[in-house]
């Protein structure tokens, strides 16, 4: 039987790392060389990684310094993009619960860093996909307030 889906070149994470209380979001500014705009984690995921919230730890870890977080949870947002070398790459959205509002440690990727309130997040982003992706991360914690969350080892 033939498949006839298109193959991937490469998978990628993206991370939106937030609190609860007050709902609060971590963005990232790339450097001048990288455009001057606002994103959240971002990266390909690597042969090494054993699945894809593998990836988004060691993501998250690497560019932000946190390694301890409350909750990955995958959106169910996939956009599938053309990549810089003209590949076909699918980005894979996450939802990352911080256990408090912290400072990072930002990479070489990233310039500066601001805590947002949603409204002002949501528009601070420079791409559609990210916006829609946050979106969706927005209105499923204003659906689970009030819920307690689990915490993840």
């Amino acid at each position: 039987m033939n498949d006839s889906r298109p193959r991937i070149d490469q998978e990628c994470v993206e991370a939106y790392l937030f609190i609860r209380r007050p709902l609060t979001v971590l963005l990232f500014r790339r450097p001048p060389s990288r455009g001057r705009i606002w994103v959240p984690v971002s990266g390909k995921v690597d042969p090494s990684d054993r699945n894809l919230s593998a990836a988004v730890r060691r993501e998250v870890a690497e560019e932000t310094g946190f390694t301890r977080l409350r909750r990955v949870s995958p959106l169910r947002w996939v956009f599938r993009f053309r990549g810089p070398d003209g590949g076909r790459w699918r980005l894979h959205a996450f939802a990352v619960e911080l256990p408090s509002r912290g400072l990072p440690q930002l990479s070489d990727e990233h310039d500066a860093f601001e805590w947002l309130d949603p409204t002002s997040a949501v528009p601070r982003l420079h791409y559609r996909d990210n916006r829609t992706a946050l979106r969706r991360l927005l209105r499923g914690v204003g659906r689970d307030q009030g819920k307690s969350s689990p915490r993840n080892p």
